[in-house]
């Protein structure tokens, strides 16, 4: 795969040759889009806040954890590794296999089809922290009030925007591509797969519908929301709080505390600072299990030409040790 610049040229170019049909959601978000949004933050959300009293109460069993877990971390590296370091900023190149096997990781996390996903995040690195991004916290401006309503705009209201990123102008690399173009076009088909694959492992393992409604629960709408607001929460919380030790024209930061969960996404400074770096969590003690499992694609010959930080790469982008905290 050749690597897709991080800074998208703004003016428009007519392509070679007609490219393919839109793929799945298009530049104008439909009514329709919007209440099924809607659908997919509240209801997994409202099982989110079920979900302590619920184990308090009742308990959850260890296959109901397993589940989550694993759907977890599957979605989580699915759109860490695939969606984002992989298809959005060619931090390494894949194999075929491992390609295709990294779109439809990605997919199973329900975040939305993988062309627009791209396209999103792209438009982001052209424009972040400033205008035009579809998702900074600073929209508003700086004072509290400001921040707060811009908070909220980049953590989920930035999502029911009708105006949507054009596809064809940020992601002409993967609508080029059939087998991508066709697993993004397919997101309903994957929802549904991660929607319903752990209740029939639950229902299977435990041989009862109970069985197989508390996987649901646990393994699909509790593992749903809190992928994605911890996803979320990197658009938000990283770009307005946390440590700053590389230069970066923004204000990403660094949040330790999401580090585990965000499958180290939250070292999201120098990801600003070096956008196509395979690793993120480049510091003494900075947990990056997506450049783990990179290393180990790596290791297996699926992954290749991987831009891995070197010392010195590391020490052109600090700004000193006087960085701290916004």
């Amino acid at each position: 795969m050749t690597a897709s610049p991080d800074v998208v040229n703004d003016t428009p170019k007519a392509p070679e040759a007609p490219l393919p049909s839109a793929t799945l959601g298009g530049d104008n978000k439909r009514s329709i889009e919007q209440i099924t949004l809607l659908l997919f933050i509240t209801v997994p959300f409202v099982a989110l806040v079920a979900a302590i009293p619920l184990a308090w109460g009742w308990g959850v069993s260890w296959l109901d954890l397993a589940l989550l877990a694993s759907m977890y971390f599957i979605g989580c590296h699915g759109i860490t590794i695939g969606f984002h370091r992989y298809f959005t900023h060619g931090s390494f190149k894949a194999k075929r296999p491992l390609r295709i096997a990294l779109a439809i990781a990605g997919s199973l996390a329900v975040e939305g089809p993988l062309v627009r996903w791209v396209a999103d995040h792209r438009k982001h690195h052209k424009f972040s922290d400033a205008e035009g991004d579809p998702h900074s916290p600073w929209r508003y401006g700086e004072t509290v009030p400001a921040l707060l309503k811009g908070l909220w705009w980049a953590h989920i209201a930035w999502m029911f925007d009708e105006e949507q990123t054009p596809q064809y102008k940020y992601a002409p690399d993967l609508i080029k591509d059939g087998a991508v173009r066709a697993i993004s076009r397919q997101f309903v088909v994957w929802t549904v797969v991660s929607l319903m694959l752990p209740p029939l492992i639950g229902g299977l393992a435990t041989w009862s519908w109970q069985g197989a409604l508390t996987a649901f629960f646990w393994g699909s709408l509790v593992r749903v929301a809190l992928l994605h607001h911890v996803t979320w929460s990197i658009n938000s919380i990283c770009h307005a709080v946390g440590k700053r030790p590389f230069k970066s024209r923004d204000r990403s930061g660094n949040v330790w505390w999401l580090a585990v969960l965000s499958c180290g996404e939250s070292w999201h400074n120098l990801h600003h600072a070096d956008p196509t770096c395979a690793r993120h969590g480049v510091m003494k003690g900075q947990l990056d299990s997506s450049a783990r499992i990179i290393r180990w694609f790596e290791k297996a010959g699926w992954a290749y030409d991987v831009r891995w930080p070197s010392q010195a790469r590391i020490d052109a982008r600090r700004q000193g040790e006087t960085a701290g905290a916004a």
